[in-house]
Protein backbone atom coordinates (compact mmCIF):
# COMPACT_ATOMS: atom_id res chain seq x y z
CA UNK A 1 0.00 0.00 0.00
CA UNK A 2 1.80 3.23 -1.20
CA UNK A 3 0.98 6.42 -0.44
CA UNK A 4 4.14 8.94 0.19
CA UNK A 5 4.19 8.62 3.80
CA UNK A 6 6.92 7.02 6.32
CA UNK A 7 6.64 3.94 9.32
CA UNK A 8 5.66 5.33 11.95
CA UNK A 9 8.01 5.67 14.92
CA UNK A 10 5.88 7.17 17.17
CA UNK A 11 5.65 4.17 19.89
CA UNK A 12 5.58 0.46 19.91
CA UNK A 13 2.09 0.06 20.04
CA UNK A 14 2.13 -0.34 16.75
CA UNK A 15 -0.31 2.93 16.11
CA UNK A 16 0.67 5.75 14.38
CA UNK A 17 -0.52 8.54 16.91
CA UNK A 18 -0.98 8.49 20.70
CA UNK A 19 -4.65 7.43 21.78
CA UNK A 20 -6.27 8.39 24.87
CA UNK A 21 -9.97 8.15 25.76
CA UNK A 22 -12.32 7.42 22.73
CA UNK A 23 -10.17 8.78 19.56
CA UNK A 24 -12.43 9.34 16.26
CA UNK A 25 -11.15 7.99 13.20
CA UNK A 26 -12.58 6.61 9.72
CA UNK A 27 -11.73 2.84 8.68
CA UNK A 28 -11.58 1.96 5.48
CA UNK A 29 -12.72 -1.77 4.86
CA UNK A 30 -13.31 -3.78 2.01
CA UNK A 31 -16.42 -5.36 0.83
CA UNK A 32 -17.39 -7.85 -1.33
CA UNK A 33 -17.87 -5.64 -4.80
CA UNK A 34 -13.86 -4.76 -3.91
CA UNK A 35 -14.41 -0.98 -3.30
CA UNK A 36 -13.56 0.03 0.04
CA UNK A 37 -16.32 1.33 2.50
CA UNK A 38 -15.35 4.47 4.32
CA UNK A 39 -16.81 4.97 8.09
CA UNK A 40 -16.23 6.87 11.58
CA UNK A 41 -15.28 4.28 14.35
CA UNK A 42 -14.42 5.39 17.56
CA UNK A 43 -10.88 3.87 19.19
CA UNK A 44 -10.82 2.75 22.72
CA UNK A 45 -7.37 3.42 24.02
CA UNK A 46 -6.43 0.12 26.11
CA UNK A 47 -4.08 -2.56 25.54
CA UNK A 48 -5.44 -3.81 22.72
CA UNK A 49 -7.23 -0.87 21.10
CA UNK A 50 -10.67 -1.93 21.02
CA UNK A 51 -13.83 -0.34 18.62
CA UNK A 52 -17.45 -1.11 18.62
CA UNK A 53 -19.60 -1.45 16.10
CA UNK A 54 -23.45 -0.80 15.89
CA UNK A 55 -26.38 -2.84 14.17
CA UNK A 56 -25.46 -4.83 11.04
CA UNK A 57 -23.29 -2.05 9.08
CA UNK A 58 -20.60 -2.52 6.09
CA UNK A 59 -17.81 -2.09 8.73
CA UNK A 60 -19.18 -4.83 10.69
CA UNK A 61 -19.57 -7.55 7.63
CA UNK A 62 -16.74 -5.95 6.43
CA UNK A 63 -14.73 -6.86 9.41
CA UNK A 64 -16.36 -10.41 9.88
CA UNK A 65 -15.66 -11.54 5.77
CA UNK A 66 -11.79 -9.86 5.87
CA UNK A 67 -10.64 -9.42 9.41
CA UNK A 68 -9.92 -5.68 9.41
CA UNK A 69 -9.61 -2.71 7.48
CA UNK A 70 -7.28 0.34 7.36
CA UNK A 71 -7.52 2.39 10.13
CA UNK A 72 -6.96 6.51 9.60
CA UNK A 73 -6.78 9.83 11.16
CA UNK A 74 -8.06 13.25 9.14
CA UNK A 75 -8.91 16.21 10.03
CA UNK A 76 -10.91 17.16 6.75
CA UNK A 77 -14.56 17.80 8.53
CA UNK A 78 -16.28 16.80 5.28
CA UNK A 79 -14.45 13.96 4.88
CA UNK A 80 -15.09 12.95 8.49
CA UNK A 81 -18.74 13.45 7.74
CA UNK A 82 -19.43 11.59 4.77
CA UNK A 83 -17.78 8.33 6.64
CA UNK A 84 -20.31 9.03 9.54
CA UNK A 85 -24.00 9.63 7.87
CA UNK A 86 -23.28 8.54 4.27
CA UNK A 87 -22.30 5.19 1.91
CA UNK A 88 -18.81 6.79 0.89
CA UNK A 89 -17.20 3.63 -1.18
CA UNK A 90 -13.84 4.52 -2.59
CA UNK A 91 -11.22 2.59 -5.53
CA UNK A 92 -8.58 2.99 -2.67
CA UNK A 93 -8.59 2.79 1.55
CA UNK A 94 -6.56 6.13 2.37
CA UNK A 95 -8.23 9.66 1.67
CA UNK A 96 -6.20 12.07 0.63
CA UNK A 97 -7.18 13.81 3.42
CA UNK A 98 -5.53 10.99 5.49
CA UNK A 99 -2.29 12.07 8.07
CA UNK A 100 -2.16 9.09 9.47
CA UNK A 101 -3.25 5.30 8.91
CA UNK A 102 -2.49 1.93 10.23
CA UNK A 103 -3.68 -1.40 8.58
CA UNK A 104 -4.98 -3.56 11.20
CA UNK A 105 -6.77 -7.32 12.11
CA UNK A 106 -9.87 -6.89 13.57
CA UNK A 107 -10.74 -9.82 16.25
CA UNK A 108 -14.38 -10.45 17.27
CA UNK A 109 -14.45 -10.36 21.41
CA UNK A 110 -17.78 -10.05 22.08
CA UNK A 111 -21.50 -9.03 21.37
CA UNK A 112 -24.39 -7.19 23.08
CA UNK A 113 -27.88 -5.18 22.55
CA UNK A 114 -28.03 -1.32 23.95
CA UNK A 115 -31.54 -0.05 23.27
CA UNK A 116 -32.45 -3.01 20.88
CA UNK A 117 -29.61 -1.98 18.75
CA UNK A 118 -27.04 -4.90 18.63
CA UNK A 119 -23.50 -3.90 19.00
CA UNK A 120 -20.13 -6.32 18.47
CA UNK A 121 -16.87 -5.29 20.07
CA UNK A 122 -13.91 -5.86 18.19
CA UNK A 123 -9.92 -5.85 19.42
CA UNK A 124 -7.69 -4.08 16.71
CA UNK A 125 -4.26 -4.90 15.97
CA UNK A 126 -2.34 -2.86 14.23
CA UNK A 127 0.25 -4.73 11.62
CA UNK A 128 1.53 -1.60 9.43
CA UNK A 129 1.27 1.74 9.94
CA UNK A 130 2.64 4.96 8.34
CA UNK A 131 2.69 9.10 9.08
CA UNK A 132 1.47 10.51 5.82
CA UNK A 133 2.12 14.39 7.55
CA UNK A 134 2.77 15.70 10.61
CA UNK A 135 1.65 19.61 10.83
CA UNK A 136 0.81 21.89 13.84
CA UNK A 137 -3.26 21.49 13.93
CA UNK A 138 -4.68 25.12 15.07
CA UNK A 139 -7.87 24.44 18.02
CA UNK A 140 -11.20 25.32 15.89
CA UNK A 141 -14.24 24.67 18.06
CA UNK A 142 -16.38 24.06 14.88
CA UNK A 143 -14.32 21.09 13.56
CA UNK A 144 -14.93 19.53 17.24
CA UNK A 145 -18.91 20.55 16.56
CA UNK A 146 -19.11 19.10 13.25
CA UNK A 147 -17.93 15.69 14.71
CA UNK A 148 -20.47 16.06 17.87
CA UNK A 149 -22.92 16.86 15.42
CA UNK A 150 -22.83 13.45 13.28
CA UNK A 151 -22.41 11.96 16.60
CA UNK A 152 -26.17 13.31 17.01
CA UNK A 153 -27.49 13.13 13.35
CA UNK A 154 -26.47 9.30 13.20
CA UNK A 155 -28.51 8.52 16.57
CA UNK A 156 -32.02 10.51 15.01
CA UNK A 157 -33.60 7.17 14.29
CA UNK A 158 -32.17 5.19 16.91
CA UNK A 159 -35.64 5.07 19.55
CA UNK A 160 -33.90 4.86 22.79
CA UNK A 161 -32.75 8.50 22.22
CA UNK A 162 -34.86 11.49 22.23
CA UNK A 163 -35.37 13.30 18.93
CA UNK A 164 -35.98 16.62 20.23
CA UNK A 165 -32.70 17.03 22.83
CA UNK A 166 -30.70 15.86 19.55
CA UNK A 167 -32.34 18.50 17.46
CA UNK A 168 -31.78 20.77 19.99
CA UNK A 169 -27.86 19.71 19.65
CA UNK A 170 -27.51 20.42 16.32
CA UNK A 171 -29.24 23.46 16.05
CA UNK A 172 -26.45 24.13 18.85
CA UNK A 173 -23.60 22.45 16.59
CA UNK A 174 -24.60 24.51 14.03
CA UNK A 175 -24.19 28.02 15.44
CA UNK A 176 -20.80 27.22 16.36
CA UNK A 177 -20.08 25.92 12.69
CA UNK A 178 -21.61 29.41 11.83
CA UNK A 179 -19.42 31.74 14.27
CA UNK A 180 -16.58 29.61 14.18
CA UNK A 181 -16.00 28.04 11.28
CA UNK A 182 -14.10 27.93 7.71
CA UNK A 183 -15.43 26.78 4.22
CA UNK A 184 -15.05 22.78 4.80
CA UNK A 185 -17.01 23.24 8.13
CA UNK A 186 -19.61 24.47 7.01
CA UNK A 187 -19.84 22.55 3.81
CA UNK A 188 -19.70 19.49 6.26
CA UNK A 189 -22.73 20.85 8.57
CA UNK A 190 -24.61 21.58 4.94
CA UNK A 191 -23.46 17.78 4.05
CA UNK A 192 -24.81 16.53 7.31
CA UNK A 193 -28.65 18.89 6.93
CA UNK A 194 -29.05 17.24 3.08
CA UNK A 195 -28.08 13.30 4.66
CA UNK A 196 -30.57 13.96 7.28
CA UNK A 197 -33.98 14.93 7.44
CA UNK A 198 -33.33 16.87 10.64
CA UNK A 199 -33.43 20.72 8.79
CA UNK A 200 -36.71 19.89 7.25
CA UNK A 201 -37.70 18.55 10.52
CA UNK A 202 -36.05 21.78 12.90
CA UNK A 203 -37.97 24.44 10.95
CA UNK A 204 -41.48 22.88 12.44
CA UNK A 205 -40.44 23.65 15.71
Amino acid sequence: MSDGGRPATDGDDGWPVPLRGVTESVVATRGPNGRWNVAALGLHAGDPVTARTWGRTRTRLNFDRRGGGVVQFTRDPVDFTRAALDVYERAEPVLDSSQAWARVEAEHVTTGDDGHTGWAEWQLHPVESTVVSRSVEPVNRAFGAVIEATVAASRLDVPSYDETTLRQRLSYFEAVVERCGGQREREAMALIGSLTDWKTENESF
